[in-house]
């Protein structure tokens, strides 16, 4: 095996007194680790921090070898989150999150888009929109997407309000009304494609993907929900 991609790093390991295993969230083979030679020194000690975009050389022998890894750093994104305590805790809540939920060697196709959106993006006001994003459309690349297409009850693809925390499913407003307490909002600005939502939508979808990633993909895999992604509440 061997091949180039380019990609952002989401988590970093040390292995004996100069080298790595790197996991890198890349461009056209999704998530990759690898084994990052003699690589720690003070000139390279900024290369290697979260969240910073590298290309990769990577090679093994036979597909079934721990990769090694090349490394050149392209653009030392992590420096756009170090100053922004909220920043540092989306930074740390995608990581983990990609870090449990990605297959290894499989590309991410039109998902990659959101990923680097975040970090494209992170200087814009809105950055936490451009998360928020990145959130829903995990649920749909793990298999476990909303269906809110149309009220689960009456059926109808009008006044779509609420969706229901036991089915995923979406709630016309006459019908989740009564129950509006126990219901997520319904994120219309993620399906309108607008990236300027009300701060109560997009708290409210943010506390809506959480409870969906937690109970569909890590409690249904018996994996403890990622820290990071826990402590990262209540900052919309």
């Amino acid at each position: 095996m061997n091949f180039v991609d380019e990609g952002y790093i989401i988590n970093i390991r040390k292995h004996g007194e100069r080298s790595l295993l790197l996991t890198v969230l890349t461009r056209n083979h999704g998530k990759v680790v690898g084994y990052a030679k003699n690589c720690l020194s003070k000139k390279n000690l900024s290369t290697f921090q979260l969240g910073n975009f590298i290309k990769i050389d990577a090679y093994s022998r036979v597909d079934e070898n721990m990769i090694s890894l090349k490394t050149e750093l392209i653009n030392p994104c992590s420096v756009n989150f170090i100053h922004d305590i909220s920043k540092l805790k989306a930074l740390s809540s995608l990581c983990s999150i990609c870090n449990q939920c990605m297959p290894e060697l499989q590309n991410l196709e039109r998902f990659y888009y959101y990923i680097d959106s975040f970090f494209n993006l992170i200087d814009e006001d809105n950055w936490l929109v451009h998360y928020a994003y990145f959130e829903f459309y995990l649920l749909d690349y793990l298999g476990i997407s909303l269906d809110i297409s149309e009220c689960s009850v009456t059926g109808s693809n009008q006044n779509l309000a609420y969706i229901s925390p036991k089915t995923g499913r979406a709630v016309c407003s006459d019908v989740g009304e009564p129950y509006k307490s126990r219901l997520y909002r319904y994120p219309h600005y993620i399906i309108n494609k607008s990236y300027h939502p009300k701060p109560i939508e997009l708290q409210d979808s943010l506390n809506m993907t959480a409870f969906f990633l937690n109970k569909n993909f890590f409690a249904a895999h018996g994996l403890k929900f990622p820290e990071s992604r826990a402590n990262f509440e209540k900052i919309a």
